[in-house]
Formats: structure tokens, C-alpha cells, sequence
């Protein structure tokens, strides 16, 4: 969702997403709740993040607790590595009700959070 979101905020930025264990989809939860605001995430696969650890980058993101504390060193150059956690609605249990609404609540702080990083640090680098 984090990724959609910053290329949502602009077109010309180069996104990549990746995870430490990365499952063999994206959840049809987050591409829904996503689509409900507008942006299509379903072209979106899970990737790696081993693929990228030993590119340049201006910014590396975790977004997930487990991903802050599992996330390997980057070997590439690094210029901001920040940690901008949210709870990791694909774990969550409770009645069908309960996880939807758990999915729209973190993609909103996801857009909230992402939004202040794209306006107050990203934007005027651009």
C-alpha cells in the first residue's frame, strides 16, 4: 500500500517494494481497500528484498515491525534509511468485519504517514 501511495503522489518517482518474506501474492484485501480510494495496485507483485540490498538508494523504507528487526544491511549506498511502522493488517484475526476494517484504518495511517514523508522530505529534493 506504501508503494502505491508514493507513486500515487507522483508518477516520476521510482518505487520499489520488496519484503523479507515475501508470499506468493498481494493480498486481495489490500488491492481492494486500495481501489476504493482510487489506485490500482494490482499490477503489484511481492518481491525480494534481496533483490535490491546492494543498489544505491535515496530512501529505504520499512513499513512493518517484523520487517524493521528482521531487515537485512543494505551493502548498497543508503542516503535515508527510516523506519515508519504500521501494524500488518494480513495478521490480524477476528471476524471478516473486524479485518476489513483493520485494512482501511492502516492504509489510511499508510497514506497519512507517506503523505507528510512526500511533502516534507521527498517533494523538495525533486
Amino acid at each position: 500500500m506504501a508503494h502505491g501511495f508514493l507513486q500515487s503522489f507522483d508518477k516520476n518517482l521510482i518505487v520499489c517494494s520488496a519484503g523479507t518474506i515475501p508470499s506468493g501474492r498481494i493480498s486481495e484485501k489490500a488491492v481492494t481497500v486500495m481501489n476504493e480510494i482510487g489506485i490500482n495496485i494490482s499490477n503489484h507483485y511481492p518481491k525480494s528484498v534481496e533483490n535490491y540490498i546492494d543498489k544505491v538508494w535515496d530512501y529505504v523504507i520499512t513499513v512493518c515491525d517484523d520487517a524493521n528487526e528482521t531487515c537485512p544491511v543494505f551493502l548498497g549506498t543508503v542516503k535515508h534509511r527510516l523506519h515508519i511502522g504500521f501494524e500488518d493488517p494480513s495478521k490480524v484475526s477476528g471476524t471478516d468485519e473486524f479485518i476489513w476494517k483493520e485494512f482501511r484504518r492502516v492504509r489510511d495511517e499508510i497514506k497519512v504517514k507517506f503523505n507528510e514523508l512526500y511533502i516534507n522530505q521527498i517533494k523538495p529534493l525533486v
